[in-house]
């Protein structure tokens, strides 16, 4: 019966009701639709770090992210294609491939340049870097022993094109200095400014020959999932040697670490901002609702009714306003981020990045139920202080306001 009579009160009250509920609606699709929009970031920016750079894990000798950058030749794995094996095992690995760390300088017969420099799996890199493109040219291929793709920063510093030879100048893994006469087969841009400013790429073999060794710095294991990162890492690990190390694509990643940190509190601060919002809407809605009808509750209280009943009533009101506002603001929320997603919405670049995107409204789940709480929960607090005004009010005072 309080559900039943709570239902019809909610329904006679078309206009505040309709006012009410339109603006639990909007907080909640708000929510929904900013929350989705946050997490295509974290998933687009994810993705492009992997598959532009880091690759999902990356495997390397202990004390290799210490030290390796200024001496990587004191951290090779003797042995990678063994290694590499063993990994493959894993049933969440799509590939590994290689990377073998250098430094020198690049000379274009003009100047040259410090260059940090990886010796590469040409084909393997190509399905790993899909987020990497190539801007002039054409990507390295195996066959390619003598060529070379560098980043845009490092073609725009010194002015050189696909077709041009560089000579690549550099130290062997036993100190030595050794040169080589190189030719530029295309420029690359991916996801980082910073690393196309100063990195180039040559095969692996290339590279091993250079630094007199068959060893590499990286192994780098992409999986055929990023859902799937956890659980790979402790299986990848127990198949490693005490000597190497592994680190997951977000340990090797600050940028996005920090990034997923501001945009959390900037959610969060939104959250607080829409659920203020619709606390105010409700609370002045209710109120209004409850002066109108002071007369109403007078004459319940003198035919009998308690306080607490008065209270529970115009709680459940409340509630029921909160569940249907909820759930329209749900439909409206999943509604908006689908036609949205149809579209798309196109992004400039990051802060540090060359490239744009495109963004989408994803649905997830979690903050959809957040989001139906928040609404619901910030209806039914709007009503508790108005509630309990009403119901201490005395039953001479509540029936003077119909008179």
């Amino acid at each position: 019966m309080l559900i039943k009579l709570a239902l019809r009160n909610v329904l006679r009250q078309k206009v505040r009701t309709g006012m009410t509920l339109m603006a639990i609606v909007f907080g909640v699709a708000g929510l929904i639709v900013s929350g989705g929009f946050v997490a295509d970031i974290f998933v687009q920016l994810g993705e492009a770090i992997i598959h532009s750079q880091t690759g999902h894990f990356q495997v390397f000798k202990r004390g290799y992210l210490e030290q390796g950058t200024r001496h990587p030749e004191r951290f090779l794995i003797a042995d990678p294609a063994r290694v590499a094996a063993q990994l493959e095992q894993t049933p969440e690995v799509s590939g590994v491939t290689a990377r073998l760390s250098f430094s020198g300088l690049l000379n274009n017969g003009k100047r040259d340049l410090a260059i940090v420099g990886e010796g590469i799996e040409p084909r393997k890199e190509a399905q790993l870097g899909s987020y990497l493109s190539i801007t002039a040219g054409r990507q390295l291929d195996d066959d390619d022993t003598f060529g070379m793709t560098v980043g845009q920063g490092v073609a725009q510093a010194l002015g050189i094109v696909p077709g041009d030879h560089v000579t690549l100048v550099m130290n062997t893994a036993g100190g030595a200095l050794n040169t080589i006469d190189m030719n530029v087969i295309g420029v690359f841009q991916s996801f980082s400014k910073d690393f196309d400013a100063r990195t180039v790429r040559i095969p692996l073999q290339a590279a091993q020959q250079l630094m007199l060794t068959e060893g590499a710095n990286l192994l780098v294991v992409s999986l055929h999932r990023t859902e799937d990162t956890s659980p790979a890492h402790q299986r990848l690990q127990a198949a490693l040697p005490d000597e190497l190390d592994i680190r997951n694509w977000r340990q090797l990643s600050d940028f996005y670490d920090k990034t997923v940190q501001l945009y959390d509190r900037q959610f969060g601060i939104l959250q607080l901002i829409i659920l203020a919002m619709v606390l105010l809407s409700v609370v002045n809605s209710v109120n209004m609702s409850v002066f109108e009808r002071q007369s109403e509750f007078g004459t319940m209280l003198a035919l009998g009714s308690r306080p607490p009943a008065i209270f529970r009533l115009l709680l459940v009101e409340s509630t029921i306003l909160g569940l249907i506002g909820a759930g329209l603001g749900v439909l409206v929320g999943i509604g908006v981020a689908l036609g949205v997603s149809a579209i798309g919405i196109p992004m400039p670049p990051p802060p540090n990045a060359n490239l744009g995107y495109v963004a989408f409204i994803r649905i997830v789940p979690s903050t959809i139920a957040v989001a139906f709480v928040i609404g619901l929960v910030a209806t039914v607090l709007a009503a508790i202080f108005p509630a309990r005004r009403v119901a201490s009010t005395q039953i001479v005072d509540a029936l003077r306001q119909g008179v």
